[in-house]
């Protein structure tokens, strides 16, 4: 079997293009236990997720996980599911579509804007076959995760080079590596925040959850306990609300081993015991909403929080399609794009001569 695939049809004098590629996390097809199982063996198969031995962590994985959590998984994803999909993809859909509206706007440029799940559909592969077929060489790829991990970002950027090892002609890349001080990404948080406040009143307490990783990640160098408590520090100093009511908290654990702390759950529960009566929950980590958002805290901790003798607890949503965040986002785009977007264009007149003159050269020789 050949080791490179086949190059897409090329035609000589053809203007290269430049393409953005957003992507997040991943999603099932459907909210049912079939759509989940393979769902997540591709992302509990990942080791920068699970960075356990495979020999340990494979009959755990297959033996036990993989017969048991599609099924609980399933039901709490149809607890959020839309008419549209789940809500990752649907909300990541549409910031693609008014990315390319607002950048199309603003620079009348041929930029090809595509989005892509690092687990599940669309692929980041077939993504980037998309992009290479429509002749795009230069690619910048934007992981939609605000703070950098090597569990989620660094596994993007570990897919992509995955994915072209087969090519021949490889593109230009570029990345986001994170955003999670950029001045349009933490103001449009902050007014989010503002606007939720001016209909509701201020509350007790003000939590940002983060989602968790493991500790021991911290332990070996992972910035991303740092990166989420600069976020936080950063949103706190846009509000005006004493510091000493906000709390920075950590979600969605899994297993047995310590995750970042404090827990987010844990914590709500003991604001209630001790009186607290009414806080608003916020996840900066995430710039849609989704299960761990719409269904963890929003169902979940809200219902742990009432139990525990909470008043009111009130979800701020994430920024999903805020016309301050997607102008934040193009931003982001346009300064990581730089030079790309003020490349010289060659005609096709101009190329055609170019390799006339280079066979000529090449005949003389």
């Amino acid at each position: 079997m050949a080791r490179y695939r086949p190059e897409p049809a090329h035609v000589h004098g053809t203007a290269s293009r430049t393409a953005v590629l957003l992507v997040n996390l991943g999603t099932p097809a459907a909210p049912t236990a079939a759509a989940l199982r393979p769902y997540l063996k591709q992302f509990l198969s990942d080791p920068r997720v699970v960075e356990i031995p495979r020999l340990l962590w494979w009959p755990i994985l297959n033996g036990i996980i993989l017969n048991t959590r599609p099924a609980k998984s399933a039901a709490k994803y149809a607890s959020v599911w839309m008419d549209e999909g789940s809500p990752l993809k649907v909300h990541t859909e549409r910031q693609a579509k008014l990315v390319k509206g607002y950048l199309h706007d603003a620079l009348s440029a041929d930029l090809e804007i595509a989005w892509a799940m690092r687990y599940g559909a669309p692929s980041i592969p077939d993504q980037l076959d998309a992009l290479r077929a429509k002749g795009c060489t230069r690619i910048l790829i934007v992981p939609l995760y605000p703070q950098f991990a090597g569990s989620t970002t660094a596994s993007v950027m570990d897919e992509v080079t995955r994915s072209m090892q087969c090519w021949r002609n490889l593109p230009e890349i570029r990345y986001v590596r994170s955003f999670q001080d950029h001045p349009g990404y933490i103001d449009a948080l902050a007014q989010s925040v503002r606007e939720h406040w001016m209909r509701e009143g201020q509350p007790d307490r003000l939590v940002m959850s983060f989602h968790g990783v493991p500790r021991r990640t911290l332990e070996l160098g992972d910035p991303y306990h740092c990166e989420c408590h600069k976020t936080a520090r950063l949103v706190a100093e846009r509000l005006d609300f004493p510091a000493e009511r906000i709390l920075v908290t950590f979600q969605s654990r899994f297993g047995k081993a310590e995750w970042l702390q404090p827990y987010t759950q844990p914590t709500l529960e003991a604001l209630a015991r001790e009186g607290v009566g009414r806080v608003d929950v916020m996840c900066p980590g995430f710039v849609s909403d989704c299960l761990e958002t719409l269904e963890e805290i929003a169902m979940e901790c809200r219902e742990a929080f009432i139990h525990h003798g909470g008043k009111h607890f009130h979800y701020i949503p994430c920024l999903n399609e805020r016309h301050d965040w997607i102008v934040a986002l193009t931003t982001i785009i346009r300064d990581h794009l730089g030079n790309w977007l003020t490349l010289p264009t060659e005609t096709p007149e101009q190329t055609a001569l170019a390799r006339s003159r280079a066979l000529a050269l090449g005949a003389r020789q």
